[in-house]
């Protein structure tokens, strides 16, 4: 059979709780017509590129569903009636992936990198110069700052 993964998007102001409901209502979708649901990633509440229907962020979750193509159509047709449900995309794949999802391995690492603190990581900045005292440089780098009207009317 067929293998697909499908990540939806739902609204940020349903609950974790309505999301998981929305989560079992697919999977019983797909058992139903005789797929079934190999992993089940809830990926939490994100903040969106752009707006969608006034949406700044969204509850992701993703699926990998093993069945036959008219599970995909039922799942996509019952989610375009949803209302909690703003996106969703399914890509067949050739193999379902072991273990967790890229997002998931992304959220461990910047949850690790976040408990280093923000100066741990950084080595040494050897292979800067100097930048030298900056008050004798203008608002354009090294130029020399041009003298203003009040400047040359005091100087006179």
């Amino acid at each position: 059979m067929p293998l697909y993964e499908h990540v939806f998007l739902a609204r940020q102001d349903a609950s974790p709780q309505q999301v998981e409901e929305l989560t079992a209502q697919i999977s019983g979708v797909v058992t139903q017509i005789g797929g079934k649901v190999g992993k089940t990633e809830q990926w939490g509440q994100r903040s969106l590129s752009y707006r969608i229907d006034k949406n700044r962020k969204a509850h992701f979750v993703m699926l990998n569903i093993d069945g036959p193509a008219a599970i995909v159509a039922e799942i996509e047709r019952q989610e375009r009636i949803n209302e909690d449900i703003i996106r969703y995309l399914t890509v067949r794949v050739e193999e379902l992936e072991e273990g967790p999802s890229a997002m998931m391995r992304k959220a461990d690492r910047d949850r690790d990198r976040d408990d280093r603190g923000p100066r741990e990581d950084r080595g040494f900045r050897g292979d800067r110069e100097d930048r030298g005292f900056r008050d004798d440089r203008g608002p354009r780098g090294d130029r020399p700052r041009r003298p203003r009207d009040e400047d040359n009317a005091a100087a006179e």
